[in-house]
């Protein structure tokens, strides 16, 4: 696969190329959540990563300037995750920052983030700038912080799917939003002329035919009355290995004149600059929200 960049950096990333794993085997099972916060009073993204291996679930959260430099970083390795209750206490800009978490009774599904029954809080100067779960009576009692609401902004989210043909996921496309079922439909084995479609909530919203003609591009679509830029990447499930990764990017457009001037690009390499470009611009306040998927074909 070329360079597709990702939304977790502001020139972007190779996500695929010869040296990295080849069929989903080798896939991590990792969802990966940023959020825009103030700490002591500078803008800053703190990054959430939940994974899931054969040693069990492991957590990581990391705080990052607004220039994308790493602050301080807590990894709690799978094997340590049984404890699934404790703090960490780290420094930034001369400030105590204290990371708690109690996954004692958390719920998972298929996936490797949580659904229900625990709490990840990040206290700075006992004032919550970000907690995450449906736990917060008990987190603001275990934190001791002040019971201020956090403005912490939801802006984008990195996830691996799994299938054979059809690929499934929640999906929110803004900070609070409504979550939706979305559904990727794509079948490419043994398929002359395969297409793909992109279902939210059970109705279509979006299908691309000639696939193989087509196998990168960018289309709207209305989402909660917003209008929702969704780019694709799916080369190495036509012309790669059978067995590989497409890419798929939902980014809130920020208006529909800058949504249609959009519809206009046509080069990969413009494509690219575009697709990092709207990362970019999103993380100003209320600038809109991406999500990118990483969609690993089972054998």
């Amino acid at each position: 696969m070329r360079d597709f960049p990702s939304c977790f950096g502001e020139n972007g990333v190779q996500v695929a190329d010869s040296s990295s794993s080849n069929n989903s085997k080798n896939a991590q099972n990792l969802v990966t959540c940023i959020y825009q916060c103030r700490l002591r009073g500078r803008s800053c993204l703190i990054t959430v990563t939940w994974s899931r291996n054969l040693m069990g679930q492991g957590l990581t959260v990391g705080i990052d300037d607004s220039s994308n430099q790493c602050l301080c970083k807590v990894d709690i390795k799978p094997w340590l995750f049984s404890k699934r209750r404790g703090s960490k206490s780290l420094e930034a800009y001369s400030s105590k920052i204290d990371i708690y978490w109690d996954l004692s009774s958390a719920k998972f599904g298929s996936g490797p983030e949580p659904l229900e029954g625990y709490y990840v809080a990040v206290v700075v100067d006992r004032q919550m700038v970000l907690l995450l779960g449906d736990l917060r009576k008990e987190a603001f009692k275990k934190t001791s912080a002040t019971p201020v609401p956090s403005d912490a902004v939801f802006v984008a989210k990195k996830e691996h799917i799994f299938g054979k043909k059809v690929f499934f996921t929640k999906a929110q496309f803004c900070n609070n939003g409504q979550s939706h079922d979305l559904v990727i439909e794509c079948d490419t084995v043994g398929v002359n002329d395969p297409c793909l479609i992109i279902r939210i909530d059970g109705k279509n919203l979006m299908q691309v035919k000639r696939l193989r003609w087509k196998f990168r591009g960018n289309h709207t679509i209305l989402v909660d009355g917003l209008a929702v830029e969704v780019f694709w990447d799916v080369h190495n499930w036509l012309f790669g290995t059978s067995f590989g990764n497409a890419v798929f990017m939902f980014k809130t457009c920020l208006s529909a004149e800058k949504l249609w001037n959009s519809q206009q690009l046509s080069d990969s390499s413009a494509l690219s600059w575009s697709f990092s470009q709207r990362f970019s611009d999103s993380k100003g306040p209320g600038l809109g929200f991406s999500l990118i998927l990483y969609a690993w074909k089972n054998e």
